[in-house]
């Protein structure tokens, strides 16, 4: 029974169109009244019982997936005599095939992205546990959003392989010319299978001819079309790409899906940069979007790719990507003996020579004492370590309900929580305030990031997945964890993503940023009444792109947040005693046009808000500026001079006088916590591990 506009499904979800409809089910966009968003209900009419295992299998296997090109599902349900009910994330824009139709042939950097990212996705559900088949992918089966997000749609066919299994758990369909041959009949079929479709896709949509079957191909000795004679002006390299995917006996195509995208970025000089980078990739949005139409495939690649690395401030150098290629390519053990052989003969060198040539005679100087001088010399942040107070608690968890105990740094023993790569994906840790016992506070296995305190230290929110450090968190969702216990709460999750959350004072909301309107716009969760709350309405805000960062004032009562307007990041803040944001917010800082800020924060005493603040071409190292909150009407904010720069992500000690923030003077790829007072003075680096360390969070808490 086909359902009508306008009824509520299951209690709960108003149906408001139908999307599509067969034999088996049909797909609809409803309304979610609990969460007042936006949802796709999936729905079978008990066809056979075949059908209906596989549409459950479908609903556990998305319940489950944390990456940002699929969707998840947040609901599954039966209704006796009427059908199955999956309800997904509701992907709002066109999909391939629709893309196509509309707009001809796809470019050739269009082609590697939505490549690259439908990868990521199958990289991501091969490598599960049992691993996971799509086993449909074609060019109607990947979305694209009107913000130019990439997703792998649709499971009605997916497979799970336990094992080594070689049969089948899951529906079996072909479509002609995305099929491989081993998906015809009973053969069996693995990752390459996916990779083959996901290729064929992509030779369809640059060419605009759909490829010759699969099975033609190896029955009738039908040979593949070069991709290159419909359509003359794809390169070389990427045409080998995708015919290598193609290839009619699986053994001769990719093994991996990473192996796949790594040939599609090497395709391109503009893409191959991105190969040792781990990336939400996107494309660019079709004239219909919202956002600006007009920009080339170069400026596309900058910004969906590059650009959040130069809004954090860093860039990776050319030398750095060159450095790892040679690595994959020379081997690693080629390298380490390159680099041990030098130092061996060194090493004789060094046994033979009398150890002291060049001192005063009569005197001996250790081959210690002569490393130790010229260290101290050249790594200054590690003398000023000498200002750090010495701690009387005991480091350890228990810490967390001790008494308060005046320090030099902060005025009680408060933690500082961050995040860190040193494991491989990114965790949230926590460690004493002089950088000494640091402890792994998450274990998510597709990371975990933008941690912040619940007032009494007892918890902490943060964001997962997250697999990288990265501008947004497209399918992120916020959780908790009791440091106690260990135990992980997930608050619900939207579609879209939920990240950089901000815990209020009374401990009863959460505030954080939201992509479940297809854009940044600031939300709260009342943890006490389990409601969500829109805070901003940038869209309507005059020239206003999105809302993002908030960040509470001690009292509960207002929040600063970042703002996108006229092109510009500026800080704005809420009216006072009004968070609902009821009454105009207004613009805190007016920096001028060349100038964007980010990244607010207030102090705890409520006077000083500080933020982050670069040129408006990403190449000037982050600083921060400071504003009384008395003197709003000025506009007008001073820096705090820390140096070296970049200085990002700040974070106040509980007394107000010392900031957390992290940086990498030396221009690396690395990134380490630092604390330094409110004046700039007594600069002191908390890491050193060879990880990125980033998203500090002082615990601005007293311990009872």
């Amino acid at each position: 029974m086909t359902l009508e506009p306008g009824i509520l499904l299951n209690g709960r979800y108003r149906i408001e169109e139908i999307l599509g409809q067969g034999g088996m089910g049909a797909v609809y966009r409803a309304f979610d009244e609990n969460l007042s968003m936006d949802v796709a209900v999936k729905e079978n009419f008990f066809s056979t019982d075949e059908y209906s295992r596989q549409f459950k299998l479908e609903a556990n296997i998305l319940a489950s997936v944390r990456n940002p090109h699929l969707p998840r599902a947040t609901d599954y349900f039966v209704i006796e005599n009427q059908g199955q009910y999956l309800v997904m994330d509701y992907i709002e824009g066109e999909d391939l095939r629709e893309r196509v139709e509309r707009l001809g042939n796809i470019s050739e950097e269009d082609a590697i992205l939505i490549g690259a990212a439908v990868c990521d996705a199958l990289t991501y559900l091969h490598k599960r546990k049992p691993l996971v088949l799509h086993r449909d992918i074609k060019p109607g089966n990947i979305k694209i959003t009107s913000l130019g997000e990439i997703y792998l749609v649709d499971f009605g066919l997916v497979k799970v392989v336990e094992g080594s299994q070689t049969t089948t758990t899951g529906a079996r369909a072909m479509t002609p010319g995305y099929s491989p041959p081993e998906q015809y009949g009973s053969a069996r079929t693995d990752p390459r299978t996916d990779i083959y479709s996901l290729g064929a896709t992509l030779y369809a949509a640059l060419s605009g001819k759909i490829p010759e079957d699969g099975l033609a191909r190896v029955m009738d000795n039908v040979p593949l079309t070069p991709i290159r004679e419909h359509n003359p002006e794809i390169s070389r390299g990427l045409a080998a790409a995708i015919e290598k995917a193609m290839e009619a006996y699986p053994d001769d195509r990719y093994q991996t899906a990473e192996d796949f995208r790594i040939g599609l970025l090497s395709a391109s000089s503009k893409t191959l940069r991105f190969i040792d980078l781990d990336m939400n990739f996107s494309v660019k949005p079709g004239p219909k979007a919202a956002t600006n139409p007009e920009l080339s495939s170069e400026e596309l690649l900058e910004g969906s790719h590059s650009g959040w690395l130069k809004l954090r401030g860093f860039e990776l150098t050319r030398a750095s990507l060159r450095f790892r290629r040679l690595i994959r390519r020379v081997g690693l053990l080629q390298m380490v003996l390159g680099f041990a052989i030098p130092l061996v003969v060194i090493g004789l060198l060094w046994i033979y020579f009398p150890k002291n040539q060049g001192n005063t005679p009569g005197t001996q100087v250790s081959s210690l004492q002569q490393t130790e001088t010229p260290l101290a010399l050249t790594q200054p942040e590690i003398t000023s370590l000498k200002v750090l107070p010495t701690f009387t608690i005991e480091p350890t968890r228990a810490a967390i309900g001790s008494t308060p105990t005046s320090t030099e740094i902060g005025g009680s023993t408060g933690e500082i929580a961050f995040v860190s790569t040193r494991t491989g994906n990114p965790q949230v840790y926590t460690m004493q305030i002089d950088g000494s016992n640091i402890h792994q506070v998450t274990n998510e296995r597709d990371g975990a990031c933008q941690p912040d305190w619940s007032p009494d230290g007892s918890k902490i929110v943060y964001v997962a997945p997250c697999r990288q450090k990265q501008d947004t968190y497209q399918g992120s969702s916020l959780f908790i964890v009791d440091l106690a216990t260990r135990a992980v709460t997930s608050l619900p999750a939207s579609p879209g993503g939920d990240f950089e959350p901000a815990w209020s004072p009374d401990g009863d909301r959460i505030a954080f940023t939201s992509l479940r309107d297809g854009y940044m716009e600031i939300y709260m969760y009342n943890l006490v009444t389990t409601q969500f709350t829109r805070l901003t309405r940038a869209q309507k805000t005059v020239g206003g792109i999105y809302a993002r960062q908030p960040a509470w004032n001690p009292y509960g009562t207002q929040i600063v947040y970042v703002l996108k307007r006229m092109g510009l990041s500026q800080i704005w803040v809420t009216s006072d005693g009004d968070v609902n944001m009821n009454k105009p917010n207004s613009q805190l800082v007016l920096s001028g046009n060349t100038q964007l800020d980010s990244m607010p924060v207030w102090s705890p005493d409520g006077k000083i808000i500080v933020f982050d603040q670069t040129n408006f071409n990403g190449t000037a190292p982050f600083k921060i500026m400071s504003i009384r909150y008395e003197d709003r009407d000025t506009k007008q904010a001073v820096p705090i001079n820390i140096e070296p720069l970049p200085v990002v992500d700040v974070s106040f000690s509980p007394d107000g006088q010392w900031l957390a923030y992290e940086s990498w003077p030396d221009n690396s790829y690395n990134q380490d916590i630092y604390i330094a007072t409110i004046s700039g003075a007594n600069r002191t680096r908390l890491t050193t591990d060879p990880g990125m360390d980033f998203d500090p969070v002082w615990c601005r808490c007293i311990r009872k």
